[in-house]
């Protein structure tokens, strides 16, 4: 029970497969409603696929557990329909400080530059994102959220998988086309399917410690090295709603987690940290150890992986959840293709060439960041220390400096989905990206340049005047079955008949993807780029659809 959140619980309901004796039968079944699965099913729901979600708790996740969410997974929930609600609840950040001894020796902004929609982080509780998730889910008619639902058994054929699914009442059987499993690190999926992962388990322990105070603490994260409060080990703390700060302690491998999680030991360090005259009152407390760890392919057969089913890293960095959330932004769209008849079933290697790269991104910074913050000789301690003593005054001590590089979208330079540039352009917009956001008006109403696109193909197509495009030819780019909205970027304000025109307010979507009048962008579903080219060219538009679907 926590002092400052109620759990919900959530009703079980007879399945109707009980009672009727039948089997149910569906294109794709997600197991596990964490944030993942639950992003997932909504993701698949606005593809138009209708999903069962199998959960076998009946709440939401049990302490603050993840709580950081970057920018580009604020980007994601804002399509799932919950993005709003996360940042109005949580704490929005950007400005990082790392502290050696007593002393600030570097800091860092995640968004550094103006005109983005959203902020580098949002700090919340886990069990808030997942309660909003939920009740998304639980609007949507595509979507059948069954709780208490235990999968005790996985058979896989080549044409689709066999569940058998444990409830109060009884057994019951479904059948899928494709099974998605986001049912965690210790994924029982996974292990049903003789499957594995491979990496490294760090030998270390923290201590997660949410306490309960006012403080006026500015929304930043803070990160020590050898303070006076915690000599020789690390610490970290975080602002989150409800007055709860997040404080992990690094505590060293020999430490026992019963003994840890103790009130008599977890009271004194943070009063050595926060001083005797600071009231608290404590929420949460976990022991962790962390590791970096994932599959080597995220597709097998018909079953998917995704979140920390394939994949785990340590906390620092907070790459969890975000790097699931872009696992289900990446395989919605395509899965609905191959579900269509509209792309092969190959698609789907794609999702894990993709998805694997994102994961050796993250499971690098992470060790990194990992090795750097517990050093594991005295050689090694030794030149972290001497890089903090220089960070304060130079500048490449600061690059040296790593207490947890933060979660970044992957650019999917390598992708197979990608058209390669003929033409020469400036900047990061380059096949592979993820979009750049940039401040526009549609109609005369402000907004954003992302919440004009996902979920489907788009062109983006630059024009000085809107008047002069083409509007017969724009409205007809059907490629091959796959159908392509055309989408006018303007530098007027005026609408332009029967197509979807914004007007660059100040030249800043011009500006972040190098455009001149004649520019064309091809935007996947997940708004990553896939092609570019300094004019329309129907033939050239058709090849690319046909590569960015796998059909080359």
């Amino acid at each position: 029970m926590l002092k400052t959140y109620t759990y919900p619980k959530y009703a079980y309901r007879t399945p109707p497969e009980i009672a009727s004796g039948k089997v149910l039968k569906l294109p794709v079944v997600v197991v596990g409603a964490g944030p993942v699965g639950l992003g997932m099913a909504l993701d698949l729901d606005l593809q138009g696929i209708p999903v069962v979600l199998l959960d076998e708790d009946d709440t939401v996740s049990i302490g603050s557990r993840g709580v950081c969410y970057a920018k580009r997974a604020l980007e994601i929930l804002d399509r799932y329909g919950v993005g709003d609600a996360v940042c109005a609840k949580g704490v929005s950040w950007n400005v990082g400080r790392t502290f050696f001894r007593e002393s600030e020796v570097y800091n860092f902004n995640l968004v550094p530059e103006p005109d983005h929609h959203r902020p580098g982080m949002v700090n919340l509780q886990q069990y808030y994102l997942e309660e909003y998730l939920v009740t998304q889910a639980a609007s949507r008619p595509g979507i059948d959220l069954r709780w208490t639902n235990k999968v005790v058994s996985v058979a896989q054929a080549a044409s689709g998988v066999a569940l058998k699914v444990e409830t109060p009442d009884g057994m019951y059987t479904v059948e899928a086309d494709w099974l998605i499993a986001a049912d965690g690190a210790r994924s029982p999926i996974r292990r049903m399917l003789g499957l594995e992962v491979e990496g490294k388990i760090f030998m270390d322990r923290f201590l997660i410690a949410d306490v309960v105070m006012k403080a006026d603490f500015p929304a930043e994260r803070w990160f020590w090295f050898d303070p006076p409060f915690h000599p020789n080990q690390s610490v970290l703390l975080h602002k989150q709603t409800d007055s709860v700060f997040r404080i992990d302690f690094q505590l060293g491998w020999d430490a026992d987690p019963e003994e840890e999680k103790k009130p008599e030991n977890v009271l004194p360090r943070i009063r050595a940290m926060l001083g005797d005259e600071r009231e608290f009152e404590l929420e949460w407390v976990s022991v962790y150890t962390f590791q970096c760890r994932r599959m080597g392919r995220f597709n097998h057969g018909r079953v998917l992986f995704v979140g920390d089913a394939a994949h785990q890293v340590s906390p620092f960095g907070a790459r969890g959840a975000n790097s699931g959330l872009q696992d289900a932004d990446n395989l919605g769209w395509k899965l609905k293709l191959v579900v269509d008849g509209k792309a092969p079933a190959s698609l789907l290697d794609s999702y894990s060439e993709e998805r694997v790269y994102a994961a050796d991104e993250n499971l690098m910074n992470s060790t990194r960041s990992t090795d750097f913050i517990t050093p594991k000789s005295r050689a090694s301690r030794t030149f972290r220390n001497a890089a903090l003593g220089l960070a304060k005054d130079h500048a490449f001590g600061r690059a040296l400096v790593n207490s947890g590089r933060l979660s970044v979208p992957s650019y999917l330079v390598a992708s197979s989905l990608n058209t390669p540039d003929e033409d020469s352009f400036a900047g990061r917009m380059l096949p592979g990206a993820p979009m750049d956001d940039a401040p526009i008006e549609q109609d005369g109403i402000p907004g954003w340049l992302l919440q004009s696109t996902g979920n489907r193909f788009q062109m983006m197509v630059f024009v000085d005047d809107p008047a002069t495009v083409d509007v017969a030819a724009l409205s007809a780019l059907d490629c091959d079955g796959i159908r392509v909205e055309p989408l006018i970027i303007s530098r007027r304000a005026v609408s332009a008949d029967s197509l979807a025109c914004i007007y660059d307010v100040r030249g800043v979507t011009y500006q972040r993807y190098d455009a001149r009048p004649g520019t064309a962008y091809l935007i996947r579903p997940d708004q990553h780029v896939a092609a570019r080219w300094r004019g329309v060219d129907a033939a050239k538009l058709r090849a690319a659809v046909a590569r960015a679907c796998g059909r080359s």
